[in-house]
């Protein structure tokens, strides 16, 4: 039986419980998403960025390292959003705590819109035709994901957890489950960008893979919208078991699979949506 999937609004508060933690414990993205963005999306010094669930900022300092003119970063949690402007603080950066449903931004005001890992939160049809009003005529969008998980490879530390998870509900990214994971879905995401009135490049997907401790485990695990959705008492003991799993059958040193994924399309002059 399929376990129920998190309603797409719980990524507006999903990952503020602590926003240090989720800061370190997050993975980097690959050298290959910011070479991506330069060669295929027009990053560069002197352009209007938005990027879309900027979270504690992972993808935000790379954003900053290419010298906008301008970066819009909007982040509906107030925590993250806090924690985002005080440890960045940068005058080219523009924090909005709110959510990107709202449309606060003017049409025709960025060059590029970003979002990282975490475009799964929006309804893909009514988001992408926003950005393609708020891009310019020769405006990109990049949306890229690091998936925890790959189909085509064998995860013992996800087979020996399973069983924690029985019963709880997933996440709209589909890490970690049988079905293909949305950052992974190239077919459909390919098609969400054409039938809004961008022209997609070819996506780049980069499997490779992250070494944890037990410790790690558990940090990283407190980020998972899965885990934050249960009750504080449910939530330690799936930790615990995981960091237990971890020391116990794994010796202390977990290897996850990890998968990114990049698309980068332009806008055509007219929407046909």
């Amino acid at each position: 039986m399929a376990q129920p999937v998190l309603d797409r609004s719980f990524g507006r508060q999903a990952f503020g419980l602590d926003p240090a933690n989720y800061h370190a414990a997050r993975p980097a993205y690959p050298q290959m998403v910011w070479t991506a963005l330069r060669e295929r999306a027009g990053l560069r010094a002197g352009i209007d960025i938005l990027e879309i669930g900027a979270g504690t900022g992972l993808a935000t300092d790379h954003l900053l390292a290419a010298q906008p003119k301008r970066l819009v970063a909007v982040e509906p949690d107030q925590r993250l959003a806090a924690f985002l402007l005080q440890r960045l603080g940068d005058a080219r950066l523009d924090v909005v705590a709110a959510p990107f449903e709202d449309g606060a931004q003017p049409p025709g005001s960025f060059d590029l819109v970003v979002s990282a890992t975490a475009f799964h939160w929006l309804d893909a049809g009514p988001a992408l035709r926003s950005i393609h009003a708020l891009l310019r005529p020769a405006g990109a969008v990049a949306l890229f994901w690091n998936t925890f998980g790959d189909a085509g490879r064998a995860d013992a530390f996800h087979q020996a957890t399973a069983h924690l998870f029985v019963g709880h509900h997933t996440s709209p990214s589909g890490g970690g489950t049988t079905d293909i994971p949305y950052g992974l879905d190239v077919e459909a995401r390919l098609r969400d960008l054409r039938n809004t009135g961008f022209v997609p490049d070819e996506p780049e997907i980069l499997p490779w893979t992250l070494t944890l401790d037990p410790a790690g485990v558990r940090r990283l695990y407190a980020t998972y919208s899965n885990i934050t959705a249960l009750p504080p008492d449910e939530r330690g003991r799936v930790l615990d078991g995981l960091a237990e799993i971890s020391e116990r059958e794994f010796g202390g040193k977990v290897t996850r699979n990890m998968t990114t994924s990049i698309y980068t399309a332009r806008r055509v002059s007219s929407s046909r949506a």
